[in-house]
């Protein structure tokens, strides 16, 4: 039986402009379903987003469940699309506050948004509440950039008794440093969600920023994956100090192989 990959990934080629996280967030799922892998592909429905152009739809049948945090219900937009040649499907999470009319982690003033931890919040319960809704159980996740950074906490706390995550290994991408402000103050309490409580967030600076969040990815991960050129050392060095299984970047010529063996040094195979 083929091993199902999970993506959740915060930029994807063609749909944002390219980078290293977009150009990987399109070509790695591309590669592993060619190598046999089943997988499912997710990313946020960014405001640039053209719908038209991409050819995004609604999928009512998913959409329609609202998604409480800090007390405000915000209601879950999925839509899908398929990457032009590769035909590769893509699910998008939406939401009008959040997403809509609204470019990535900067305003058109290149300020950060002040609600970017909430968004990465309903970014990660939205993709897992999506995937249980269609009863899919991925071996691995896979989670690259700040907005899935939510997402190793969730599987391994409030998701594990989910049967679509219990026996889930979780693989966290880092890649070049892209918030410079904190997340906000209220961003442990907006995390706290069934079993991920508040006080599991004690740990971590409460000047919550890109670092503090990579640290909490790194902590609830199986394995770590250094995917972009420029990683910030302190996240490499504290991925080391835990002892998890790393995977070195790999540069473009020979990643695939590298991913491929990766994961199934994760599954025991």
């Amino acid at each position: 039986m083929s091993k199902k990959v999970l993506f959740i990934n915060q930029e994807i080629s063609p749909y944002v402009p390219d980078s290293e996280m977009s150009v990987l967030g399109k070509m790695l799922p591309q590669i592993m379903q060619e190598e046999g892998f089943e997988i499912r592909t997710f990313m946020p429905k960014w405001g640039i987003i053209n719908e038209r152009r991409g050819q995004l739809h609604e999928v009512i049948r998913l959409s329609g469940m609202n998604l409480i945090i800090d007390d405000t219900d915000h209601p879950l937009i999925i839509k899908v699309a398929s990457i032009p040649v590769s035909r590769i499907q893509v699910y998008f999470i939406d939401n009008d506050d959040y997403f809509q009319k609204r470019k990535m982690e900067e305003n058109e003033n290149g300020e950060e948004y002040a609600d970017n931890g909430e968004r990465a919040i309903f970014f990660a319960r939205g993709v897992l509440e999506t995937v249980k809704k269609l009863r899919w159980f991925p071996d691995i996740i896979v989670c690259q950039g700040w907005m899935s950074a939510v997402v190793p906490l969730y599987v391994k706390t409030a998701y594990n008794e989910e049967p679509s995550f219990a026996n889930s290994k979780v693989v966290t991408s880092l890649f070049t440093k892209q918030l410079k402000n904190n997340l906000g103050d209220n961003f442990k309490q907006c995390v706290a969600f069934r079993e991920a409580k508040a006080d599991l967030l004690t740990p971590y600076s409460d000047d919550f920023n890109f670092i503090e969040l990579g640290k909490l990815a790194i902590d609830y991960s199986d394995g770590i994956v250094e995917a972009g050129s420029g990683v910030d050392p302190t996240l490499m060095a504290y991925a080391k100090e835990k002892g998890l299984p790393i995977m070195g970047y790999p540069g473009e010529e020979s990643y695939a192989d590298a991913y491929k063996e990766f994961y199934a040094n994760l599954l025991g195979e």
